[in-house]
């Protein structure tokens, strides 16, 4: 046995290297001893476990007695883990270990309920086929003992897979979006929405060959072009809706859209569209990371896309609690006028901003309603319109409110309390000379999906943190079953940001999810016409990744004018079809496997009310497929969606009575609840 770090043993050795795989991705169905299941905590979820030392945001749990054989096919190197009783359970104490094929590698002290130090397990399991984490009760401990694995993985050789890893049950689709065609194409929106008066910023999206003459028309004399940046700007003081037309044009060929403006009262009339750099950098985020940022987006093409924010996440600010790991972050939390300061990665906040700006591009800024962010950054508690005043200063445009630490100065019950300290900012934020997207971060709480517009917000939370990892994703898709309704423009659910590319909390790897995995959940970001904003570093991006990313028609269904996010309106043991309306009479449908083993999945057209004929696209590879009447059917690799478009021919129709195909999710809800004896709501 070779320990790594076990503070309650204090034995130090070897360190390994390689990928983490967090127990998310276990499997954990073989019991071979106890009663009951193993529980993963998922913060898509809101599932944790806590110790009397500390909450873990993933881990294990598990009955005292239990053991679990979990399969690592010789791939794996190392287990680790921070062990600990639940206090949510009974008290007594518990003895853990680790076996490989049998063989104990590890076991830990008495560890009792109420320990102010949890006993931290790093183990060799190299060659190891099966390994078996085991709990017993010391004596004297009754039923109704919890024990905690914080924070389990393993950790493997780079490349390596573990049996229960989709990737050894299922093909692994590759890249399916076509490149981009010579001739010119107008992507991005359809709609742009903006106060009256308020700052016009809006680069026009266009892929195809260089050189390409741009040319805008618009009767209003408020908005001017820039056909170099492509840079539609200005503002117009008059309510209304303002028709511009835009036209490309390059030695391949010529395209043209119209851009509708809407001046009134509705911003963020499509999900934002962009990067954070949350997922990519997590504390160590700079002005040189925003920056390079906002280079790749224009350098990858993906501003031509229609990707269009660069938001600075956490740890912009001064935490002097810290400057002990970052000098960087020393410094005071606000100055002699009241005014927050930005750390010493972030010397001028404007000229960034300005930066960010003079690509066509926006930019977003974080803060908290409570004392402190997450990272333990100054929040906005108590100084709401003085900060929404210098972050309207700096030339923000998107502003991320997040819950934490609220709850130390939160008041109140229930709706009262969730909707107090975002009604505060919101107002703030109104008051300011240029519009300001608010973004709601409460990870669902008193379903934020039905009063989220109502403190002026665009988009919210609908989940906890989504992490790279399959049962992340399928919780947090599955928590968007009873909340389609909610969504239209400006008012989107949000259920976090896209989980793929180089992520930190991988040590800057690759993400964890599988391929299929991967197309999973762009398509079901896109149906639920969600936010989507790139989390990984964009100066490496693959080609795989950036396939993923910029596909125009996978996009112009998140972007749909229509803004009515997807149901899930059909479902059998292990697969589901989510589907929503489109503004041009066609149907946007995934059929979602949720299983790892590939199988068929059939889309009965009539049971949905779609009658008589449809055309089905393929959307990934943008390739019509062909003339459907009744029925559609495709095998869909496991843990991936095959995403399609419906077009009607001349016959092809709702059923009468039907307005909305997701009429269906409804019903589907009612009949569930309805079974448990239970509301909808």
């Amino acid at each position: 046995m070779k320990a790594c770090l076990v503070f309650a043993v204090l034995v130090v050795g070897t360190v390994f290297a390689g990928q983490n795989i967090p127990c998310e991705q276990f499997d954990v169905s073989k019991v071979v001893r106890g009663k009951g299941a193993v529980e993963v905590a998922c913060t898509a979820i809101e599932k944790r476990f806590s110790t009397a030392a500390h909450k873990h945001f993933f881990g294990m749990r598990m009955p005292a007695p239990f053991a679990v054989e979990i399969p690592l096919g010789g791939e794996a190197l190392s287990f680790e883990a921070s062990c600990g009783v639940d206090k949510s359970g009974a008290k007594g104490a518990v003895v853990l270990r680790v076996l490989g094929d049998g063989k104990e590698l590890w076991a830990s002290p008495s560890t009792a309920f109420g320990d102010k130090d949890e006993v931290k397990v790093c183990v060799d399991v190299s060659g190891v086929n099966a390994m078996t984490l085991a709990v017993d009760p010391v004596e004297g401990t009754g039923d109704g003992v919890l024990a905690v694995w914080g924070e389990a993985r393993v950790t493997c050789r780079d490349g390596a897979v573990l049996p229960s890893d989709v990737r050894r049950t299922s093909r692994q689709l590759g890249v399916l979006t076509p490149g981009a065609a010579d001739a010119p194409r107008i992507n991005g929106p359809r709609v742009y929405g903006v106060r009256p008066g308020k700052p016009i910023l809006y680069r026009v999206p266009v892929t195809g060959q260089r050189p390409m003459k741009l040319k805008v028309e618009c009767s209003e004399s408020g908005l001017s072009f820039d056909p170099d940046t492509q840079v539609l700007s200005g503002s117009i003081k008059e309510p209304g809706e303002y028709t511009v037309a835009i036209v490309a044009e390059n030695s391949s060929g010529k395209a043209e859209k119209t851009l509708t403006i809407k001046v009134g009262e509705k911003i963020g009339l499509t999900p934002a569209l962009g990067w954070s750099s949350w997922n990519a950098f997590g504390g160590s985020v700079s002005d040189a990371k925003v920056r390079a940022a906002a280079d790749a987006l224009v350098a990858t093409g993906l501003a031509d896309h229609g990707y269009s924010y660069v938001n600075i996440d956490d740890f912009w600010q001064n935490i002097p609690e810290r400057a002990k790991e970052d000098p960087d972050l020393d410094g005071p939390l606000r100055d002699a006028e009241g005014r927050i300061a930005a750390n010493r990665r972030f010397p001028d906040m404007k000229g960034l901003v300005d930066y960010i700006h003079a690509k066509g591009l926006k930019a977003g800024i974080y803060s908290s309603p409570g004392p402190y962010t997450c990272g333990r950054a100054v929040g906005s508690w108590q100084h709401e319109e003085f900060d929404a005043k210098t972050f309207a200063d700096w030339g923000f445009d998107y502003l991320k409110h997040d819950w934490c630490f609220y709850d130390d100065v939160a008041f109140g019950k229930g709706l009262d309390r969730a909707m107090y300290p975002y009604l505060v900012m919101g107002r703030a934020l109104a008051h300011q000379e240029r519009d300001i997207y608010f973004s709601l971060c409460q990870y669902g709480m008193e379903n934020v999906s039905a009063w989220g517009r109502l403190v002026g917000a665009q988009s919210w939370r609908t989940t906890g943190d989504v992490f790279d990892t399959w049962s992340s994703v399928s919780a947090a898709i599955e928590k968007q079953k009873k909340l389609f309704y909610y969504t239209e423009p400006g008012a989107w659910n949000d259920p976090d940001m896209l989980c793929v590319g180089n992520v930190c909390w991988n040590d800057g790897r690759p993400t964890r999810l599988a391929p299929n995995e991967q197309y999973t959940h762009v398509s079901l970001w896109a149906l639920l016409a969600a936010p989507m904003l790139i989390g990984c570093d964009l100066t490496k991006i693959d080609d795989f990744t950036l396939s993923l990313l910029s596909n125009d028609e996978v996009i112009d269904i998140d972007q749909d004018p229509l803004g009515k996010g997807a149901g899930c309106i059909a479902e059998g043991d292990e697969w589901e079809i989510w589907a929503r309306p489109l503004e041009d009479g066609s149907i946007a449908a995934g059929l979602y496997n949720k299983s790892s083993r590939e199988q068929t999945v059939v889309f009965d057209l009539e049971a949905a009310g779609l009658m008589c004929k449809w055309r089905v696209r393929d959307v990934w590879r943008q390739d019509d497929i062909g003339v459907f009447l009744g029925k559609y059917e495709a095998v869909v690799p496991g843990h991936a969606t095959h995403l399609v478009r419906l077009f009607p021919l001349p016959c092809g129709h709702l059923r009468e009575g039907m307005d909305d195909i997701r009429e269906n999710a409804w019903r589907l809800l009612r009949a569930k609840d309805l079974s448990k004896g239970t509301l909808l709501l």
